[in-house]
């Protein structure tokens, strides 16, 4: 099984990147992509329990972009972490993730929630990427909800009041910084309209245009049509198809493996990479 979407304590997953990997060994996964929000910081560890057990890494990250002032996510494969240009747009946006986080504490405790930023700090690992999912856990840590997925639908999702935006990348220009950096771009779920608002195919072929090389078919968050809608795309404009988990640990439903990727997808994405390379195990 080849899951090229997940995450790890270094964004806004729960498990160590030892602990994804191990994670994904018991669930039968053979090929396994890292991909951190905006940052590589677990990559070395991950690589290390990958040698370890035997399982082939991908090493990415998941960029924070905006399209036409919509949210969109994207995938980054095998791009060199080195690269002047990337690295320092990907730190952009994690330096503008905590005044951001303090601003969302604030509208909370405005509305009278007990909650406060040690709160929220307590729920970061050391060196993590903070975001949204760190004050949903301080929110069930209080007994606010049971599970992440609840204080998202309820008050963290995109039309919230408590949402404010932070900074992110144009994703034309993050697709081309991904293909400067030698690395493969892929849109992460593009349609999953259940997220908030979501680009049109329109955008899609423009972001081709654009160096675009891939797309997420297949993810939990796409429901039938948009699954053909993606589909469709990456027929129509040679596209690579992916399908992946986004596994966040006990942070989201998702399981690994649930959704998976072609061999041949994988394929192509190693033959366009030049920033790093497929880690074998």
């Amino acid at each position: 099984m080849i899951d090229l979407h997940t995450h790890t304590d270094r964004s806004d997953g729960t498990d160590t990147p030892t602990g994804l990997v191990e994670a994904a060994l018991a669930a039968g996964v053979s090929t396994l992509a890292i991909t951190d929000h905006d940052t590589t910081a677990g990559w070395a560890e991950a690589q290390a329990a990958a040698d370890r057990l035997g399982i082939t890494l991908v090493r990415g990250a998941e960029l924070s972009t905006r399209c036409h002032g919509i949210s969109v996510h994207l995938l980054a494969y095998l791009f060199d972490p080195d690269d002047t240009a990337l690295a320092t747009e990907m730190a952009l946006t994690r330096d503008d993730r905590l005044p951001r986080l303090h601003r969302i504490v604030k509208r909370f405790v405005d509305d009278g929630f007990d909650l406060t930023w040690e709160d929220v700090e307590a729920e970061m690992a050391e060196g993590s990427t903070p975001g949204r999912p760190h004050v949903a856990d301080a929110l069930v840590t209080k007994g606010y909800a049971e599970h992440r997925n609840d204080v998202f639908s309820r008050w963290l999702h995109n039309g919230s009041r408590y949402y404010v935006p932070h900074h992110a990348t144009e994703t034309s220009d993050a697709v081309r910084l991904v293909r400067a950096a030698g690395g493969v771009p892929v849109l992460a779920h593009p349609f999953a309209a259940s997220r908030g608002r979501v680009i049109d195919p329109d955008d899609v072929r423009h972001l081709t245009e654009a160096g675009l090389l891939g797309i997420e078919v297949r993810h939990r968050d796409h429901d039938a049509q948009e699954v053909a809608r993606a589909a469709d795309l990456a027929a129509e404009l040679d596209l690579i198809p992916t399908g992946s988990s986004d596994y966040h640990g006990t942070g989201k439903h998702n399981r690994l493996g649930e959704r998976t990727t072609a061999p041949e997808s994988l394929e192509r994405i190693e033959a366009l990479a030049s920033g790093t390379p497929v880690l074998r195990g």
